[in-house]
């Protein structure tokens, strides 16, 4: 599947590149054996919005996305924002093999060139995916970024919740990563989509932060 927009990639190495490869290839073989509910709060699965998206899930549960999205929402084009390091890297090339661009920045290296190249993707009608807690942490603390992005686009977010019912967690990783176990249960909640007060600021824009975060993250997660 082409990625959208190729002139806009950057070169990644080759290390980059063969990683990505295995990593598409892991999960593939992987998310054959998962057995997948949707429950589809949202109704994308009805019907597809005519506006772009922002796609929003916890880092630690990226492992599943490429799957959820060639699965449920193939059709859809648009990009992952990664971090500039060798990590962001590979999975920016591991998303170039399910057909989905990247941007690279973070909160700290080219936060302002990649919030404008995030703004030029959605303006465009592409989709923008996002881990709010990335790419250092704090885990399950939704940055603010995210609802910046949110308030210069007016694309609305669109929170994807993914739970394992069994998975292996690297607890050394700041995330704590999660790699479901073969031919276990994942649950998938669409949520409904949230727009985001264009006019917050101070207080109110803390308080959108916050309840972004908490759809996200209703349970209170602290493993």
């Amino acid at each position: 599947m082409p990625i959208p927009r190729p002139e806009r990639e950057r070169p990644l190495s080759a290390k980059a590149r063969w990683q990505g490869r295995l990593a598409a290839l892991l999960i593939g073989l992987l998310g054959r054996t998962l057995r997948v509910r949707v429950e589809d709060r949202a109704g994308i699965l009805e019907k597809r919005p005519e506006h772009s998206l922002i796609w929003v899930f916890w880092h630690n549960r990226i492992f599943a996305m490429p799957m959820i999205y060639r699965r449920f929402l193939g059709d859809r084009q648009g990009a992952v924002l990664t971090s500039p390091s060798r990590d962001g890297a590979v999975i920016a090339a591991t998303m170039r093999c399910f057909g989905v661009a990247s941007v690279r920045g973070s909160s700290s290296k080219r936060g302002a060139a990649a919030l404008l190249e995030m703004e030029g993707w959605i303006r465009e009608g592409y989709d923008l995916c996002v881990t709010p807690d990335g790419p250092r942490g704090p885990r399950y603390r939704l940055a603010p970024g995210l609802v910046k992005v949110a308030q210069r686009t007016g694309a609305p977010v669109f929170p994807i919740r993914i739970e394992y019912e069994s998975a292996w967690i690297f607890r050394k990783a700041w995330d704590h990563f999660r790699l479901p176990k073969p031919f276990s249960r994942v649950r998938v909640i669409f949520e409904p989509y949230q727009v985001v007060d264009a006019t917050a600021e101070g207080d109110r824009f803390e308080a959108e932060r916050a309840r972004l975060e908490q759809i996200l993250n209703p349970d209170h997660e602290t493993d």
